[in-house]
């Protein structure tokens, strides 16, 4: 994809409706009507009561036992993209991580996504550091497998006890030594964590592929910032918090290719804030 000042697109994790109890369709059909070009669709594996009760009607979550074409025939029919899938599921158990990302990858190829996003997750209460870099390595070098032959990529999130440290978040990324390896960077979990998201962008930018747009209200930061490493689920709407969005897009500027901001919020009222703040911004 060509660089230019224009590579920088607005889209929203679908995160957004989880409290208004609706369907993965009535949040599509809304994140257009709000004017956003992407959103970022939650995958998850079996069947689980929210998303199956009274005709799929109550929980944004796609299960990956559905037809991948729910979701893509969803965002086609309301003139959307789709910027990548959430596929968070914890790399030290490769008994959850291996099966969860490998099918989230072979949805997203049928779906039209190019990133699949993931994080560290917890880490078994009785395994050493070390052991769990080598289960991660596992798990991420399965999973590399997969994409690699479907053009996919996995973008690695900032959001647990390892992956909000700087040194061993480059590590983990290097540790499947693949090119389907890429940064899906979360600037409230960064911030959150005490670090300073905007020099680690820069340390990171030539592997960042997708970006979780997450700001952090400021009563939160006084009370958590450099105090937790689990990241948060959501924060505040885009500029009625602590980061600098006119820097981080200025960072994405300079990224030869296109980057989409997913916003993850928590409300509707927060999504139609941020994409009215981000809009003048982008």
């Amino acid at each position: 994809m060509a660089s230019s000042a224009n590579n920088v697109r607005l889209g929203v994790n679908m995160e957004y409706v989880r409290r208004e109890d609706k369907s993965f369709e009535w949040g599509v059909a809304k994140a257009a009507q709000i004017g956003y070009e992407y959103v970022e669709p939650m995958v998850h594996t079996g069947r689980q009561l929210l998303a199956e009760a009274y005709g799929q009607s109550f929980f944004h979550s796609v299960s990956m036992l559905d037809d991948p074409f729910r979701i893509k025939d969803t965002c086609d029919a309301n003139n959307i993209k789709i910027s990548g899938l959430s596929g968070h599921s914890s790399l030290c158990r490769p008994d959850v991580g291996v099966d969860y990302l490998k099918q989230a990858i072979r949805f997203a190829k049928e779906v039209g996504a190019p990133v699949v996003n993931t994080d560290d997750g917890f880490k078994p209460t009785w395994t050493t550091r070390e052991e769990d870099f080598v289960l991660m390595r596992y798990t991420l070098r399965e999973a590399c497998n997969v994409a690699e032959r479907r053009d996919i990529m996995i973008g690695f999130e900032p959001h647990q006890l390892y992956s909000t440290n700087l040194d061993d978040f480059d590590r983990i990324v290097a540790l499947p030594g693949s090119p389907a390896m890429g940064v899906n960077f979360d600037t409230g979990n960064s911030y959150l964590a005490g670090q300073d998201p905007y020099s680690w962008m820069e340390r990171v930018k030539d592997k960042i592929i997708h970006i979780h747009a997450k700001d952090i209200p400021k009563a939160q930061s006084d009370a958590e910032r450099g105090k937790v490493f689990t990241g948060t689920a959501v924060g505040c709407a885009c500029g009625d918090g602590m980061i600098d969005w006119a820097r981080v897009i200025e960072i994405l500027k300079t990224i030869p290719r296109t980057i989409v901001l997913s916003v993850e919020c928590g409300t509707i009222e927060q999504a139609e804030k941020s994409f009215k703040y981000l809009s003048k911004l982008v």
